[in-house]
């Protein structure tokens, strides 16, 4: 689950000081949009608290000595610092990626960074890493047997290349002890609102929020889930099941009968589907389910009991509420959430 935003003591001013690490295709927004939000919190505090206003801070760091870099679009970011200045947190960027297996070569390159992460966690600095760059964190070692997430069309590749961590993909923001990850790009809101609640409370959190519009109030990613969008794994027991499902999800299906349309034992399609999709067959069924239904939503008129129908549930209160804990919203109003978007 995400962090409780912390409440702070407003006669103990605080400082907090950000690093953002610089690395080549570095998105740009995850380098302005914490940068800006840090001068807006740095501003009001000063407004409202005068003298006695925390400090905020966000520089940019480079692990190669270098004074420059180069976002995603080919825009070049200068005026990077050196690590050695004292920091709270320091935050791993995402990159901009076309597929999944691109982040591989990535972290090929990476021992600069590698090393200097671990470096500043034994200085006590806590480490974040948002969208892509939660691999670059992970690849660390220092995520192991911990809690994370990252972007959700991102969670089969991160299953697969780190195994030893719990991923949480449908959450926005996870913390576990020190270390803090987000969803994509856009989540970062949530972790930069963290942090100024950390040094100047949740009304100074809340105040900068409704002056850059930013939600850091969303508390999942599962909304924003497209199914036809997630990388399938390449396993032919994967494709003959999808398949299957995709064919026959308007009726119930259990997975005594799954498991013989693939061939293989109840006890093996449950360890296929823990090591494939990390979640049991049910509940992967049930997450089809719930796509199907959030598409139906969007794209057609069909009432919500028609819906129910054709995603195989005959309980419609049930379904309701298996929506709602995979969405975190209610059927109704992801319909007319989705409507407004769409005006």
């Amino acid at each position: 689950m995400a962090p409780d935003l912390a409440s702070v003591n407003a006669t103990e001013p605080r400082r907090i000081r950000l690093g953002i690490l610089a690395i080549d295709g570095i998105m740009m927004s995850c380098a302005s949009a914490p940068i800006d939000a840090f001068r807006i919190a740095q501003t009001v505090a000063a407004i409202r608290d005068g003298n006695r206003a925390p400090k905020f801070e966000a520089v940019m760091i480079g692990a190669r000595g270098q004074k420059e870099v180069h976002t995603s679009t080919g825009l070049t970011i200068s005026g990077l610092v050196s690590p050695d200045r004292a920091l709270d947190y320091v935050m791993v960027p995402g990159i901009g990626i076309g597929q999944a297996d691109e982040i591989g070569k990535r972290l090929a390159d990476s021992g600069p960074e590698v090393e200097l992460l671990r470096s500043l966690h034994l200085r006590g600095v806590k480490l974040a890493g948002t969208c892509t760059g939660t691999f670059l964190l992970a690849q660390t070692g220092l995520l192991a047997g911990r809690r994370a997430t990252t972007s959700w069309w991102l969670a089969t590749a991160f299953r697969r290349q780190f195994p030893d961590i719990e991923l949480e993909a449908s959450e926005m923001l996870v913390q576990d002890g020190d270390f803090y990850t987000t969803g994509a790009a856009t989540a970062i809101f949530s972790l930069i609102s963290h942090m100024i609640a950390q040094g100047g409370g949740n009304d100074l959190a809340q105040q900068v929020s409704r002056l850059m519009v930013m939600d850091a109030d969303r508390q999942s990613q599962a909304p924003y889930i497209s199914q036809a969008l997630l990388e399938k794994p390449r396993n032919g027991m994967t494709e003959k099941a999808q398949k299957f499902l995709d064919k026959e999800l308007h009726r119930e299906i259990s997975v005594g009968e799954l498991a013989e349309i693939c061939n293989v034992s109840e006890r093996s399609l449950l360890r296929h589907f823990q090591a494939h999709h990390g979640m049991s067959p049910l509940s992967y069924m049930q997450h089809l389910r719930v796509e199907r239904a959030k598409a139906l939503l969007e794209a057609s008129h069909f009432s919500f009991e028609e819906i129910v129908e054709r995603c195989g549930y005959r309980d419609v209160p049930s379904f309701r509420k298996l929506f709602k804990r995979e969405t975190s919203i209610t059927p109704a109003d992801y319909r007319d959430r989705f409507r407004l978007r769409a005006r």
